[in-house]
């Protein structure tokens, strides 16, 4: 059975900014950080289909906090583009993320819907950027969450909403760490290893998410507001141990 892994790997892809001192929302941010908080757009290619990134910052009303919310829309399009899986679009997910610029700290909640397997989840987590060591720059995670399905079987019992059945299968934690490398003042690589484990025994979401996730990217910044991203990432769970890659382009406004 084929189960695919963006219950738990839409965590892995977040685009924000760590830094050091405030900033303003509408300064220019340095796109190479994995914790960046901008307005933004970005389209994308992948094994599975096209993407589509909006994200818009906010006012907070506190100068030492910055925040953004994003919206993708993942995984349309293949079949017409002979890629695996068809027009549909495969997934939707959204974030909230606020930053304190005062310590490097974030805090995101992040809502992920499969339509492929109507799946979901819901997390919340915190991050924080690290002291670079030389050209390295550590940002670990961790976060709690919660899986939805409008299956019963997974859990042999639902609860209904009007006409329609909904559960929670489980609740699960992840940990793991966003890492930066500077090559160059345009190139960069990413590692993002992150680790989910499963609170209660569901043995099937056990195979479903338990496991080692792991992303790799190379980036190269064409001018202070655009990049270019190529990612691949792979899932070692019971039930999935597949590559996926995606090539990114991202504008900063």
């Amino acid at each position: 059975m084929t189960v695919k892994t963006n219950l738990a790997a839409g965590m892995l892809s977040v685009t924000f900014i760590a830094v050091s001192s405030p900033l303003l929302a509408d300064d220019v941010q340095d796109m190479s950080d994995p914790l960046a908080v901008y307005t933004q757009a970005g389209v994308g290619v992948t094994n599975k289909g096209l993407n589509i990134k909006l994200g818009n910052t906010y006012d907070t009303g506190n100068v030492d906090t910055m925040a953004m919310n994003i919206i993708e829309i993942k995984g349309f399009g293949a079949d017409s583009l002979g890629l695996e899986g068809n027009d549909s679009i495969n997934s939707a997910r959204f974030r909230n993320f606020k930053l304190d610029t005062t310590n490097g700290r974030g805090s995101q909640i992040d809502a992920n819907w499969d339509f492929n397997t109507n799946t979901g989840n819901v997390s919340y987590s915190f991050i924080q950027a690290l002291p670079a060591i030389g050209p390295v720059q550590f940002y670990p995670l961790a976060g709690v969450g919660l899986t939805v399905t409008d299956s019963a079987e997974i859990r042999g019992q639902k609860s209904e909403i009007g006409s329609v059945g909904y559960a929670i299968p489980s609740s699960f934690a992840v940990i793991g760490t966003y890492s930066k490398i500077t090559l160059t003042d345009n190139i960069w690589l990413n590692y993002n290893p992150m680790y989910f484990t499963t609170f209660n025994d569901n043995e099937f979401m056990s195979d479903v998410m338990d496991g080692l996730y792991h992303e790799l990217a190379a980036s190269y910044q064409l001018n202070p507001r655009q990049n270019i991203r190529v990612f691949a990432n792979y899932a070692a769970t019971e039930m999935n141990d597949d590559w996926d890659w995606r090539l990114e382009f991202n504008h900063q406004f």
